[in-house]
């Protein structure tokens, strides 16, 4: 007996809800959800079973509370939302509009993050510092930011509009608008051209890093070897020893 299994129909882009436009900034951040998320399919699914969109709503509380002197208030409330959706934001931190959190346990943003419109933060982000002085030791993340998966950006840096930064990437230094940071080291990839479509990035494209060459001679240099095992390349025998050579040395 043959099993028919249905695929659910292809989902186009997400149909703007005007209506969320009469809630305010709360309604914002619902839309933004459905247009960032391509698995967001109704708006009580978001509000009940999104802990970034339950995250995101108990900061503006705590941060209204901070920014009023109330800060044990602030604290405790931060404290519960970090209790119920594994996201630690200070109630310090400034966060801009449509700001998403996907998945975004184990996130971590500080005391003086400063955080655009249009953000997006992944799963096991850290926006943190490194610095034990009062002072701006935090990050400030322009407007469009992407920060990919256990990114960690740390410091007092800028990261400008626009700019992506790659999963797992430490950025210690500022990131120019636009520019793609990829690497433990936080390397400058390349940058984006205000107007030019998107930029994909190849293994085969060092862009003068030198970690990244030493990637591609190793790449090339197995399969050469994976040819000469399957013997592709061996087009003529190897050199014989000098010691072979018409029995010298007999």
């Amino acid at each position: 007996m043959t099993r028919r299994i249905e695929l659910a129909p292809k989902a186009g882009r997400t149909p703007t809800r005007r209506w969320l436009r009469l809630f305010g900034r709360w309604g914002e951040d619902v839309q933004a959800i459905f247009d960032h998320d391509p698995a967001a399919r109704s708006v009580p699914e978001v509000l009940i079973l999104y802990p970034g969109f339950h995250a995101v709503q108990m900061h503006r509380i705590a941060h209204r509370l901070w920014t009023r002197g109330h800060t044990f208030s602030a604290r405790f409330v931060s404290h519960v939302n970090r209790m119920f959706t594994g996201i630690e934001i200070h109630p310090g931190a400034t966060i801009g509009r449509r700001f998403v959190i996907d998945h975004g346990m184990s996130i971590v943003i500080g005391e003086t993050t400063e955080i655009g419109d249009d953000v997006m933060l992944y799963q096991g982000v850290t926006l943190g510092g490194t610095s034990l002085e009062h002072r701006k030791r935090h990050p400030t993340i322009g407007d469009r930011v992407v920060v990919g998966a256990g990114a960690k950006v740390l410091g007092a840096v800028t990261v400008g509009a626009g700019a992506r930064v790659g999963a797992g990437a430490i950025v210690v230094k500022d990131v120019p608008s636009g520019a793609t940071v990829v690497g433990l080291s936080g390397r400058v990839l390349d940058k984006h051209v205000e107007g030019q479509p998107p930029m994909t990035v190849h293994l085969e494209e060092s862009k003068d890093d030198h970690a990244v060459r030493v990637l591609e001679v190793l790449v090339e240099r197995v399969q050469q070897l994976e040819e000469r095992v399957n013997g592709d390349a061996l087009s003529a025998p190897p050199a014989a020893e000098p010691s072979l050579v018409q029995g010298a040395g007999i």
